[in-house]
C-alpha cells in the first residue's frame, strides 16, 4: 500500500518537473523571438542599459554578432576634385590637340565680360555658329558690349570670344611673387651671359667687380667674340640652368633661341608649365614675341631689379606687360581657329593676315604682303591685334564717362 503511494508521488513530481521546464523553455523562447525584433529594427545602434541583467545583454550581443554576420560589404565611389583631376591628367599631345576641346573642358576658359558694361546681349558672339554666353536674368549690373569687328560677307571673318583663361589651380603654376630664396654669388671668372647690345646677350666672362661709390656693383665682362663692357648686376644672367622652385610669372630671364644656340635675348616669364600649354614656359621677348620654350633653354637674370618690368623701354610692350601682370593668372585672351582671318599691327600698321597655327596661348599668323608673305607669332591678347585694341579703346572711354563730374544744378 505504501509502495503504490510512493510510486504514484514520483509519477507527481515527474509530471510537475517536466511543465516547468516546458514553461522556461517556452519562455526563453519568446525572449528570443523579442530580442530579434528589437535588432532588426536597429541592428546594434542603441547603448544598452547598464541596469540589464547579463544574460540579456548576452542576448543582444549575439544578436548583433549574427546581423554582422549577414552583412555585405559595400563600395562607396567618392568624386575628387576637380584640381586633383587636372592634377592627375597627363599633358595633352601636341597632335591631339584643339582650341575646341580646351573650351569644352571643365575647368578651361571663362567667359570674360567687361567691367562697364550694362546691356543684356550675347558678348561677343561669333558670326559661325559658335556658341554664346549669355548674362543671367537676375544679373542687373551688366555693362554694355563692348564694339566688335563684324564682316558677314566671309565666314573666315568672325568676331573672336575674349575668355579669361585660368591657367591652373596650384601655386607653382599660377605664382607671381618672387620667392624668398638665397641669391647665388656671383664672383670672379664666372662663366654669365651679358648684355651686349639691347635684345643681344653673349658669352662672357667676369673679369672683375667694380664697387661705385654709393654701394652699388659693377661687373667687367670680357666677351667669347671680343670686347669688355663694364654691366649692371641686371645686365647679367646665369649660364646654368635654373631651378623650377626659382622661376615665377614675372621674373626676369634671357632665353636661348632654337634656331641658333649663340644668339640669347632678354624677356619676362609669363606662363609656368601646366597642362593648358602642355608643360612649357611662355616668355614675351622685349621685342613683344612671346615664345614656348622649355626649361633647359631659360637663363635667369642675376640681380634683377626690384620691378622687372622696369628693365624695358617705355612702349606699348611695357604696357601690355604691366596688365598681364596685373591680370594674371586670369589672362585675357581672343579665341581664333586656323584659317581665320584677322586684322593685326606689322610693322605699326593694321594688316591682313590668316591664322595658321593655334598654340594654346600664342597664334602664327602669315600676312599677305606685296613682297613674300611674312609670318609672326602673336599672343591671343596682344594689343598688335586690332580686336584688342578696340576693347581697350572702348574701356578707356566708358571709365572716361565714369569720371565725368555730374551736374549738380548749381551755377
Amino acid at each position: 500500500m505504501e509502495l503504490d503511494e510512493m510510486q504514484t508521488r514520483m509519477l507527481e513530481l515527474q509530471e510537475f518537473g517536466e511543465s516547468v521546464e516546458k514553461r522556461r523553455k517556452m519562455q526563453y523562447e519568446k525572449d528570443d523571438d523579442d530580442n530579434n525584433e528589437n535588432t532588426s529594427e536597429s541592428p546594434c545602434e542603441s547603448v544598452l542599459s547598464t541596469n540589464e541583467t547579463p544574460s540579456k545583454m548576452t542576448q543582444v550581443d549575439d544578436g548583433c554578432d549574427s546581423l554582422r554576420e549577414k552583412k555585405k560589404a559595400v563600395v562607396v565611389l567618392m568624386r575628387l576634385p576637380e584640381y586633383k583631376i587636372s592634377a592627375l591628367r597627363p599633358p595633352t599631345p601636341q597632335q591631339f590637340y584643339s582650341e575646341d576641346e580646351s573650351q569644352s573642358s571643365s575647368d578651361s576658359d571663362l567667359q570674360w565680360e567687361p567691367e562697364d558694361d550694362s546691356s543684356d546681349s550675347d558678348l561677343l558672339a561669333s558670326n559661325n555658329g559658335q556658341k554664346t554666353v549669355k548674362s543671367s536674368k537676375n544679373d542687373k549690373t551688366r555693362p554694355p558690349t563692348p564694339p566688335t569687328c563684324s564682316n558677314n560677307n566671309n565666314n573666315n571673318e568672325s568676331n573672336p570670344i575674349i575668355e579669361s583663361s585660368a591657367f591652373g589651380h596650384c601655386s607653382h603654376e599660377t605664382t607671381k611673387i618672387r620667392p624668398n630664396l638665397p641669391e647665388e654669388e656671383v664672383k670672379v671668372d664666372m662663366m654669365v651671359l651679358a648684355r651686349k647690345k639691347p635684345l643681344r646677350w653673349q658669352r662672357a666672362k667676369i673679369v672683375e667687380i667694380v664697387t661705385k661709390e654709393d654701394g652699388r656693383f659693377k661687373y667687367k665682362v670680357s666677351f667669347e667674340e671680343k670686347g669688355n663692357r663694364l654691366v649692371s648686376g641686371h645686365h647679367i644672367a646665369f649660364d646654368n640652368t635654373p631651378k623650377l622652385e626659382q622661376l615665377y610669372v614675372g621674373a626676369r630671364v634671357v632665353v636661348r633661341c632654337q634656331e641658333n644656340k649663340f644668339r640669347f635675348r632678354s624677356g619676362i616669364l609669363a606662363e609656368l608649365p601646366s597642362r593648358k600649354n602642355r608643360l612649357r614656359f611662355l616668355v614675351f621677348i622685349d621685342d613683344h614675341t612671346p615664345v614656348y620654350v622649355g626649361l633647359p633653354l631659360l637663363h635667369l637674370v642675376c640681380r634683377p631689379l626690384t620691378d622687372a618690368l622696369d628693365d624695358i623701354p617705355d612702349g606699348p610692350h611695357k604696357f601690355f606687360m604691366k596688365q598681364y601682370i596685373k591680370d594674371w593668372p586670369y589672362p585675357h585672351l581672343t579665341q581664333y581657329r586656323a584659317g581665320q582671318r584677322l586684322n593685326a599691327e606689322l610693322n605699326g600698321v593694321q594688316q591682313r593676315c590668316e591664322v595658321q597655327v593655334v598654340d594654346c596661348s600664342i597664334i602664327q599668323v602669315v600676312f599677305q604682303t606685296q613682297g613674300d608673305p611674312q609670318q609672326a607669332w602673336i599672343h591671343r591678347g596682344s594689343t598688335r591685334l586690332e580686336q584688342v585694341t578696340r576693347i581697350l579703346e572702348w574701356k578707356r572711354k566708358e571709365a572716361h564717362k565714369d569720371k565725368k563730374p555730374t551736374d549738380t544744378g548749381k551755377p
